[in-house]
């Protein structure tokens, strides 16, 4: 049966009718051992958190960078994790690796992969938003289309190509992040209830 939605496909033209919404709690950068251990102090007390990753565009043939930026977010904060600057402590891999915190993402497998080039880590408790999505009858959709067939709202997409090793993030940027990977943590909660 399914549940999310009657619709099973979105054109960008419908995708434009739905309200546009953000992240509207509090945006952190870690990026000193300070707001590192904050930041790990917070996330190892959540049940549920939304990961995503930023990289650097390539627009040459051959050319790739490291993973730039990992966000990790629950409702009330993201955590925007400048990678160039503080590598992925020991700490923060224990979150990856513990059963007991879902980690919910879309598309994971690149960007556990990417981490996993920075610092070997053990993975438990990831979740691909997509595979909850095909569980209740939605295949093949990437956050653009699933925040509208599921929460009911779009997000932009438009800071997706910029320079995420820049030495200061933008506002915007800070924003586009945050609201990723809060997203994911969205979209878990509303489709997890109703998977098998």
């Amino acid at each position: 049966m399914r549940l999310f939605p009657s619709i099973t496909n979105l054109d960008n033209e419908q995708i434009n009718t739905y309200p546009i919404q953000s992240f509207k709690g509090t945006i952190h950068i870690v990026d000193s051992d300070e707001t590192m251990n904050y930041a790990i102090s917070y996330l190892k007390k959540c049940n549920i958190i939304g990961f995503d990753t930023e990289t650097r565009p390539s627009f040459k043939k051959g050319v790739s960078y490291a993973t730039s930026l990992l966000q990790l977010s629950d409702n009330h904060n993201a955590f925007l994790f400048r990678l160039t600057i503080t590598g992925l402590p020991k700490e923060l891999t224990r979150i990856f690796s513990s059963k007991k915190i879902v980690k919910a993402g879309a598309a994971i497998h690149d960007d556990i992969k990417s981490l996993k080039a920075i610092t070997k880590f053990t993975t438990n408790s990831f979740v691909d938003i997509q595979t909850l999505a095909k569980d209740v009858g939605i295949e093949h959709f990437g956050l653009k289309k699933l925040c509208p067939l599921v929460l009911g709202f779009r997000i932009s997409k438009r800071q997706q190509l910029s320079n995420w090793n820049a030495q200061t993030l933008s506002e915007a940027q800070k924003l586009y992040a945050a609201t990723d990977a809060w997203v994911c943590y969205e979209l878990y909660k509303a489709l997890q209830p109703h998977t098998t």
